[in-house]
């Protein structure tokens, strides 16, 4: 796949009288956090010509010229009759306008909450609006007779799925996405994608487990052979696995025992990507987030989340110099609900001035609560950088709620399995990782050389641990092995605690591979590795790569090797 590729619109028949139009960015799309596999993305928008005409979900501004231009190709614009929108945010506004401009006699379908966004997002009070709660349907002719299922969550609290009962699809809006870009329309050979759709999930999904639950009972009543997803390949021939693989998932988040209440209210999304961020740190650190967007939710459900939570993590957008409404009286909810001893978190992004944030730490430092982590004020959009600052500061957050409830549970010594399993002896490596402006490292030694043609290794890595999000399909990383004898002082650097964000480089020798990776010079050797596959393994993804390029540095020096007295310690 070619990163420099323009972008272009896909269009290709997937039933009767159905199209997709697959508006295709070959390269990352924006800063946020699920797009960080850098494997480009597709919008998928849908268009049903019957006796009456309907488009599904339009693209961002990104594609508005391209997916115009692809759509007056196929029919006269002006006879369009429907826009189903499965959410509203505001990159769709400018494509809205457009449309709107071509055939002002549109009537959007949406649902309730999706109405006000999209009045309030165009400024214009006078739309034709059909909302659909979940009772009614839209007859578009020919046995297209739309029914429509409300979904929401904490951070598209208006998303709807349609389901049309002639051709047995569903527009699943943000459900069973991923981004990827390619040729491919459908997901034939869909387990390439695995991983695609496991880290989506991972980043958009899990924070809202409850909800996606709720969302696969209601849509569970329904006989479909695809699922029309707003990213990525169509689902068809994987339906059933990740069905199933989303209810598994889900249901690892909903039954984990510690929970984190992650509150928040958004202006123009930034606010919510960093408590993205944020989320996706702290799940993967095995700890569960309970994602309330205040500005949705009633006060009994933020009271009854702070109560059963053993953290909360409290964010905000500063509006004309003050925290929004719905977020002074979440703050309200959690001073008279949260004992102070709950761990405590506090974020947010601002244009101008953050008083708004200034306001939840000082309230919450008044009233004596600890917190997990310094608190973060971003100005303007979060770029790659603070995105992984907001994610470790996830990690670190939920590692200490976990060492919280270690301390108050006592100790039980090594059984004789640990013990003997401890007993393995690993090489002592630095795994060292770069992308743009994200870097980090970690100490590994469990590492195995896995094939010889090509040469390749196995390593595992943690999935709390903050490089893990740089060791995906396609990511580059240099392992550099230490040397006995002077192995201490490296061993010692890379396994002292990093803030989150902090560079992991400071102080230490190194020089750049050509992936831009560090390799560290007092290293005995190193090798520069590229992912070919993951595969999940208990608290560790073990990932397996392939050498590109390597060099023993001290022909002389021996290998550190590690000797462990128990298989649950490093």
């Amino acid at each position: 796949m070619s990163k420099n590729k323009p972008r272009d619109v896909q269009v290709f028949p997937i039933a009767t009288d159905t199209r997709v139009l697959r508006s295709r960015s070959w390269s990352r799309l924006r800063f946020e956090i699920e797009y960080a596999l850098a494997k480009g993305t597709t919008a998928n928008s849908y268009l049903i010509e019957s006796e009456k005409t309907a488009i599904i979900d339009p693209p961002g501004e990104t594609f508005t010229q391209i997916y115009l231009e692809a759509l007056q190709q196929r029919f006269h614009l002006e006879d369009l009759d429907y826009v189903i929108l499965g959410h509203v945010n505001p990159n769709r506004v400018a494509t809205l306008k457009a449309l709107l401009e071509i055939a002002p006699q549109i009537t959007f379908v949406c649902s309730n909450p999706g109405a006000r966004n999209l009045r309030a997002a165009l400024e214009n009070s006078d739309l034709q609006i059909l909302v659909m709660r979940g009772e009614e349907t839209l007859d578009l002719g020919n046995g297209h007779n739309l029914q429509f299922i409300p979904t929401p969550n904490p951070r598209y609290a208006d998303q709807l799925c349609t389901y049309d009962p002639q051709t047995e699809i569903l527009y699943t809006d943000k459900l069973f996405g991923a981004h990827v870009c390619g040729d491919q329309v459908f997901d034939e050979g869909w387990e390439v994608y695995n991983e695609d759709r496991r880290y989506y999930f991972d980043c958009l999904m899990a924070p809202h487990a409850r909800q996606v639950e709720t969302a696969l009972e209601k849509l569970a009543d329904f006989p479909v052979r695809m699922y029309a997803t707003g990213h990525g390949p169509l689902v068809r021939y994987g339906l059933i696995d990740l069905t199933k693989a989303y209810r598994e998932w889900s249901q690892q988040q909903t039954s984990a025992d510690l929970t984190v209440a992650l509150i928040y209210a958004s202006a123009y999304g930034n606010t919510a990507t960093l408590a993205q961020a944020i989320a996706r740190g702290i799940t993967k650190a095995g700890v569960a987030v309970e994602s309330i967007n205040c500005e949705f939710t009633e006060p009994e459900e933020i009271r009854a989340a702070v109560e059963k939570a053993g953290g909360f993590i409290i964010g905000s957008p500063t509006l004309g110099g003050h925290a929004p409404t719905p977020v002074q009286t979440a703050l309200g909810i959690v001073l008279s609900t949260a004992t102070n001893n709950k761990l405590a978190g506090a974020f947010g992004s601002f244009g101008w001035s953050g008083e708004a944030v200034d306001l939840i730490e000082s309230k919450l430092k008044d009233a004596g609560y600890r917190f997990g982590f310094d608190t973060i004020r971003v100005k303007f959009k979060p770029d790659d950088a603070t995105l992984q600052l907001c994610e470790e500061a996830g990690t670190d957050f939920a590692q200490a709620l976990k060492k919280a409830r270690k301390v108050r549970s006592p100790s039980q010594p090594a059984t004789n399995v640990e013990q003997a399993v401890g007993r393995i002896v690993g090489s002592l490596c630095v795994l060292t990782a770069k992308e743009g402006d994200r870097s980090s490292a970690m100490l590994a030694s469990w590492v195995s050389q896995a094939s010889f043609s090509p040469p390749g290794l196995t390593i595992a890595v943690a999935k709390d641990r903050a490089v893990e999000t740089l060791t995906h399909t396609g990511n580059k990383f240099v392992l550099n092995i230490l040397k006995e004898g002077n192995h201490l002082g490296l061993m010692k650097h890379f396994l002292k605690p990093f803030g989150p964000g902090q560079d992991r480089f400071t102080d230490v020798a190194a020089e750049e591979a050509e992936s831009g990776s560090p390799i560290l010079t007092d290293a005995l050797a190193y090798l520069e590795c590229s992912v070919q596959n993951r595969m999940e393994s208990g608290d560790h993804w073990l990932v397996y790569a392939t050498v590109e390029n390597g060099k023993l540095l001290d022909t002389d020096g021996v290998t550190a090797v590690h000797h462990r007295k128990s298989a649950t310690h490093y």
